[in-house]
């Protein structure tokens, strides 16, 4: 697992940084919407301990280098509106999984393609990493439209993969190798 260390990154619009308890609110508004869940793979959080459990959950990961979930903050206001994520290391072979999640009033502009441009290039340069896969429901038109932008490579396709809200689900996977990445 690569070592971790507290990391800001900062866009022209956003700060992307360690979440933390003061995040808990705006997290969970973020995943309590059932529209920004409807593709992810559980239901929408009923409670604000989901949120602080989740939030925990993401510092364990920073302590053990199993993952970063950095919440994407708008600069000047200082207000949460989602997070991004690079997850499940695979260190033999410089690996790891991408997620991401935005609350829908920001939906439509640019802040995910925003965000995860700079999370892939400080994979890519600081984690050293070769490759960054993502996971999609083909439904998903706009999430696989952002990770087409960003580069990625439709790779393959797995039938009802997972059951989601009790309904089995289809997955595309992408994948960004560093050779490719035109940070």
């Amino acid at each position: 697992m690569p070592v971790l260390s507290p990391v800001e990154l900062f866009t022209p619009r956003l700060k992307l940084r360690w979440m933390d308890e003061r995040d808990v609110d705006a997290h969970f508004a973020v995943f309590s919407d059932p529209d920004v869940t409807r593709y992810w793979s559980s239901g929408p959080w009923t409670s604000l301990e989901q949120a602080r459990e989740h939030i925990a959950a993401a510092q364990a990961a920073y302590a053990d280098g199993s993952g970063m979930r950095l919440g994407a903050e708008l600069i000047g206001t200082g207000k949460l509106i989602g997070s991004v994520s690079l997850h499940r290391f695979v260190d033999a072979s410089r690996r790891c999984e991408v997620g991401y999640a935005l609350a829908r009033v920001h939906w439509g502009g640019g802040y995910v393609s925003e965000a995860l441009r700079a999370l892939l290039n400080y994979g890519f340069t600081a984690l050293d990493l070769n490759r960054i896969e993502a996971d999609v429901d083909p439904r998903n038109g706009a999430s696989a439209r952002v990770l087409e932008k960003l580069g990625f490579q439709r790779e393959g396709y797995m039938p009802e993969r997972w059951i989601v809200q009790g309904e089995p689900a289809d997955t595309v996977y992408y994948g960004l190798l560093r050779r490719h990445w035109k940070g």
